[in-house]
């Protein structure tokens, strides 16, 4: 069983226990529920640099990346360095974050938020909305054509915006909808962790011009980015080469400084 498997196994039984002990009523219910989302879209679009700071304790393939991590003042020191956006990975078992980590950098940026997580369920789509997200993140390969409608779809229908996340060109034409917003090119292979940049290139030409192009995992250098751009790209989501150091903030301001 390889590992994304595994994650999809042990969140299906995670939702499932959720769903007994925090109802749908009390999520719809919350003071954020009600909050009109900001846009990743948007702010992207407008953006010379493009860049998605993402806030992440570890991975399955890095077992520790940063664990003395204050993710509130994570949050404020990407909104300062001029980031477009905020990922948080919200997984506890395989990336130590929590809906709480959402939670905390929503109440101290105004910068649109992706909830990173892998999502099965409405029911985590209703969790991100209540918890100050602004976009979910939707990956292919762990779902079907269906699935990937029916998600995105009720969504919109909570003024979420949506990012698909795709592996390669299989996955790209299944998924192709009207109630996505933007799509990403996962340049890790999430069954291998091997990072390679030149999926992205393979698959720029194939996405539709309707969708804002997104490159997530591996980008380490300006250089890479002023690549990627172009082919296209409008974002770059940027964890590991920020969270490795000792003040995320402080290392996304330099980065984004050496791109304008």
């Amino acid at each position: 069983m390889d590992i994304l498997t595994k994650i999809i196994a042990d969140k299906r039984r995670e939702v499932a226990l959720k769903k007994q002990v925090v109802p749908v009523h009390q999520l719809e219910n919350t003071a954020l529920f009600g909050r009109r989302g900001a846009s990743l879209c948007t702010a992207l679009k407008e953006s010379t640099t493009g860049i998605i700071a993402e806030h992440k304790r570890r991975s399955p393939s890095k077992a520790t990346i940063n664990q003395d991590t204050n993710v509130a003042q994570v949050a404020k020191g990407y909104q300062t360095a001029g980031a477009c956006g905020m990922s948080v990975l919200t997984d506890l078992k395989y990336f130590g974050g929590s809906l709480e980590d959402l939670l905390l950098a929503r109440a101290v940026v105004d910068i649109p938020l992706l909830r990173k997580e892998f999502i099965i369920d409405t029911y985590q789509v209703l969790e991100a909305k209540s918890h100050g997200a602004d976009v979910i993140l939707l990956i292919a390969a762990v779902l079907t054509r269906e699935e990937i409608k029916t998600l995105s779809e009720f969504a919109k229908s909570l003024g979420l915006e949506v990012l698909l996340e795709v592996h390669d060109l299989e996955e790209l034409r299944k998924s192709v909808m009207p109630s996505l917003d933007l799509l990403g090119v996962n340049n890790r292979n999430l069954k291998t962790f091997q990072v390679d940049l030149e999926t992205s290139k393979a698959l720029a030409d194939e996405i539709p011009s309707d969708f804002v192009k997104v490159s997530e995992s591996g980008i380490g250098t300006t250089a890479a980015i002023a690549e990627l751009k172009t082919y296209g790209y409008q974002g770059f989501l940027i964890g590991e080469n920020f969270m490795k150091t000792r003040d995320p903030g402080a290392s996304a301001q330099n980065f984004i400084q050496h791109m304008v």
